[in-house]
């Protein structure tokens, strides 16, 4: 566990492909303005990790809600429910259809009325143009992105990525910056206009979200940016898809 400011915490774990490759997962931890605690995403914390999870929210029964915010992001949510069962359990569509046997809440996450119950903490943002789960379970495009209003933390799963070494190399070798998913292309809508609302979408969270101070990426590593850097570093994001957009545009109008 990380705090990464007065009320904001990012916990990294663990989530292997094929039982090799790390490619790393987490869950962020946000005090409200009235003391208690929302959970973003599920991660099955253990030894430390677990004790202050549980020190700092009451052996978890101050935590108000678990906002899953990654349709894919599935393998932990039953291990946090677990662990905080008075919680609100939220999720996207995708999350009540593939683990149907937690108590989830009729509202999705990408929904604005279930945002807006969280508004005084919280910003949400989802990528217009895209589908959020595509035909192809190997999309992870879409997501939910948060931004934590008091500390301007934004939380976001595979939409935006942060490029990092794993393990001790990471210490060392540069990040990357911003950098939207590489299967974005997959995931724009089939119909024309997609990849004008997703450039659209992208600009104006550039502007929308300046001075966003840090960035938790799911599924690689914390980025903390200088002051003006999340504008730049979304915009050069966009920049670097701008030949994608325009075969999509080429194809579909």
């Amino acid at each position: 566990m990380e705090q990464l400011a007065e009320d904001f915490w990012n916990f990294r774990g663990s989530f292997k492909i094929a039982k090799i490759i790390d490619a790393g997962t987490q869950m962020s931890l946000v005090r409200r303005a009235n003391g208690r605690f929302l959970l973003l995403d599920s991660y099955e914390v253990t030894d430390d990790d677990r004790r202050d999870l549980l020190r700092l929210t009451d052996g978890g029964k101050a935590i108000a809600a678990i906002l899953n915010v990654h349709p894919f992001h599935t393998l932990h949510c039953r291990a946090m429910h677990e662990i905080a069962p008075g919680a609100r359990l939220i999720g996207t569509r995708r999350h009540r259809e593939h683990t149907p046997g937690l108590p989830w809440e009729d509202g999705a996450i990408e929904d604005a009325a279930t945002q807006a119950e969280f508004a005084d903490d919280l910003d949400f943002s989802v990528p217009a143009g895209v589908d959020l789960v595509t035909a192809d379970d190997s999309v992870h495009a879409g997501s939910v992105l948060v931004r934590h209003r008091k500390s301007g933390i934004v939380h976001v799963d595979d939409t935006l990525n942060v490029l990092s070494a794993p393990g001790p190399l990471g210490k060392v070798l540069p990040q990357s910056s911003l950098k939207f998913h590489p299967m974005l292309s997959k995931a724009l809508q089939k119909r024309a206009g997609a990849a004008d609302d997703f450039a659209r979408w992208a600009r104006g969270i550039a502007d929308d979200w300046a001075g966003t101070p840090v960035v938790c990426a799911a599924h690689s590593a914390i980025r903390h940016l200088p002051e003006t850097s999340w504008n730049e570093e979304v915009l050069d994001a966009l920049s670097d898809v701008d030949d994608m957009l325009g075969k999509h545009r080429a194809e579909y109008g």
